[in-house]
C-alpha cells in the first residue's frame, strides 16, 4: 500500500515539474496601410468595375459605328473555283473545286473519258450610291450613340466618386470614433474610481455607483462598436476601389470641407453640363437621325456593280470576261412597314425631347438640395463645435464642484453626459459635411478625373 503511494507520489511529482508545452505566439495582424484621398481615387479609376463596364460600352458604340460606316465604301470580294465534269450514256457526273475568300472546297468523280476541266477566278465590286441618305444618318446617329456612351461613363464615375467618398469619410469617421471611444472610455474610469472612494467614504449611494459602473460598460461597448465601424468600413471603401481582396486601409485625412460653395451658383447654368443631361441629348440626336433613316426607306437604292474573271479549260485560265453596270431597287408594297417605321421613330424622338426636359428639372431640384443639404451641414458643424466647447468648460468645473461636494451626482453627472454626446454629435456633425459635399460634387456631374 505504502509502495503504490509513493509511486503515484513519485508520478505527480513528474507531472508537475515537466516543462509546459510552448504556446505558439498569436499571429500579429497585418499593419492597415495609410491612404489618402487620392491615393483611393487612383485605385478606383484603375480597378472599379462599374468604370471598366462603362468604358467598354464606348468601345462597344465606337465599333458600331465602324460597322455602320463600311456600307459606304466599296464592297469588294474574289473568288476562285475549279470543276471538273464528264458527260457518258446520257449520264452526267461532275467534281469540282472552289475557293471563296480563303476559304476552298475541293471534289473529283467520274473517269478521265469526255471529261471537262474548267477554272475560274476573279473580282466582283459593288458601291452604294444612293439610299435615301440611310446609311449616312444611320452613320450619324452612331456618332451621337458614342457621345451618349461618354457621358455615360462620366456619369457612372461621377456615382463611383460619390460612393467612394463617402467610404472614405466612413473610415475617417470610424477611425476617430475608436480614439474619442477611448478618451471617454479613460474618463468614465477615473470617474468611476472617484464615486467609488466616495461611496467607500459613506458620501455617496451604491445607487450612483452602479450608475457610474454601468456608464464604463458602454464606454467599453462603443469601443467596440467603433472597431467593427472600421471593418465594415474598410470592407466598403475596398469595394469601391475595385480591389478583389479585403486590405486593411487607414484612412488619411482631415475633415476639412473644400468645395464649400457658400454663394448660391446658378443651378440652370451647373444642369447643362451635367453627364445624364448630355447623354439624354445625344439619345435625342440619334433619335432625331433615325426618324431620317426610316424617311428613307421611301427612296430607291443605288448602286454600281461590276466583275472581273478568268475563265478556262485549262490552268491558269486565259480567257477575260468582265462586267459593269447599275442596280436599282424601290419596295413598292411591305404591308405599311416603312410607314410603321416613320411612325415609330417619331415617338421615340418625342420620347426622348420629354425625357430631357424631365431630366433638366430633376437635375435642377437635385443641384437645390444638394447645395441647401451641404450649407446646413457646415453651420451645424460650427453649431456643435460651440456645443462641445462650452461642454468641456462645464465639465471642468462640475468635476472640481462634484469632487468636494458642492454639487450632486445627478448634476454631475447630467455635465458628463452632455460632454460625451456633444463630442460625439461634433464628429457626426463633420462627416456629415463631408458627405454632403460628396453629394454636392455628385449632384454637378463632377467625375473621378476632376479630383483635385
Amino acid at each position: 500500500m505504502n509502495k503504490n503511494i509513493f509511486i503515484y507520489a513519485f508520478c505527480f511529482i513528474l507531472l508537475l515539474s515537466a516543462p509546459a508545452p510552448a504556446e505558439e505566439a498569436p499571429a500579429a495582424p497585418n499593419p492597415a496601410t495609410p491612404m489618402t484621398w487620392d491615393d483611393c481615387v487612383k485605385e478606383a479609376a484603375k480597378n472599379n468595375p462599374g468604370l471598366v463596364s462603362a468604358q467598354q460600352s464606348i468601345k462597344s458604340s465606337q465599333a458600331d459605328k465602324t460597322i455602320t460606316a463600311s456600307g459606304l465604301y466599296p464592297q469588294i470580294s474574289t473568288d476562285l473555283n475549279a470543276t471538273r465534269s464528264r458527260s457518258s450514256g446520257g449520264t452526267q457526273s461532275s467534281g469540282s473545286s472552289s475557293t471563296s475568300g480563303t476559304g476552298s472546297t475541293a471534289g473529283l468523280s467520274g473517269s478521265s473519258n469526255n471529261a471537262v476541266n474548267n477554272y475560274n477566278y476573279g473580282v466582283t465590286g459593288n458601291q452604294l450610291l444612293f439610299d435615301g441618305f440611310q446609311t449616312i444618318n444611320k452613320v450619324n446617329a452612331a456618332g451621337e450613340n458614342i457621345k451618349a456612351a461618354q457621358q455615360s461613363y462620366n456619369f457612372t464615375s461621377s456615382q463611383v466618386r460619390q460612393r467612394l467618398r463617402t467610404a472614405f469619410v466612413n473610415l475617417l469617421k470610424a477611425q476617430e470614433s475608436v480614439k474619442i471611444s477611448q478618451e471617454i472610455y479613460e474618463r468614465r474610469r477615473q470617474n468611476y474610481e472617484l464615486v467609488t472612494l466616495r461611496y467607500e467614504s459613506g458620501r455617496e449611494n451604491k445607487g450612483s455607483l452602479l450608475t457610474e459602473g454601468a456608464n464604463v460598460r458602454q464606454a467599453q461597448y462603443d469601443i467596440s462598436v467603433a472597431k467593427r465601424n472600421i471593418d465594415l468600413a474598410r470592407r466598403q471603401l475596398t469595394k469601391e476601389m475595385g480591389l478583389l481582396q479585403l486590405v486593411p486601409v487607414e484612412a488619411k485625412g482631415d475633415f476639412i470641407v473644400n468645395d464649400s460653395a457658400r454663394e448660391k451658383p446658378d443651378f440652370i447654368a451647373l444642369s447643362s453640363n451635367h453627364p445624364s443631361l448630355q447623354q439624354l441629348i445625344a439619345q435625342k440626336n440619334a433619335a432625331a437621325y433615325n426618324v431620317k433613316t426610316a424617311k428613307g426607306e421611301f427612296f430607291p437604292t443605288i448602286s454600281a456593280q461590276g466583275s472581273a474573271n478568268k475563265n478556262d479549260t485549262r490552268w491558269p485560265p486565259e480567257g477575260n470576261q468582265w462586267s459593269i453596270g447599275a442596280a436599282v431597287s424601290f419596295p413598292i408594297f411591305e404591308g405599311w412597314k416603312r410607314v410603321a417605321d416613320v411612325s415609330k421613330a417619331n415617338a421615340l424622338l418625342t420620347k426622348a425631347e420629354a425625357d430631357e426636359r424631365n431630366s433638366r428639372d430633376g437635375i435642377i431640384q437635385s443641384l437645390t438640395d444638394a447645395w441647401t443639404s451641404l450649407q446646413n451641414a457646415l453651420e451645424n458643424v460650427d453649431v456643435q463645435n460651440q456645443f462641445l466647447t462650452a461642454n468641456e468648460e462645464r465639465t471642468k468645473i462640475t468635476e472640481a464642484q462634484y469632487s468636494i461636494g458642492f454639487v450632486s451626482f445627478n448634476d454631475w453627472i447630467i455635465i458628463e453626459n452632455n460632454l460625451v454626446s456633444a463630442k460625439q454629435s461634433y464628429l457626426n456633425a463633420e462627416a456629415l459635411a463631408l458627405t454632403a459635399e460628396a453629394n454636392w460634387i455628385q449632384a454637378k456631374g463632377e467625375t473621378l478625373e476632376n479630383v483635385q
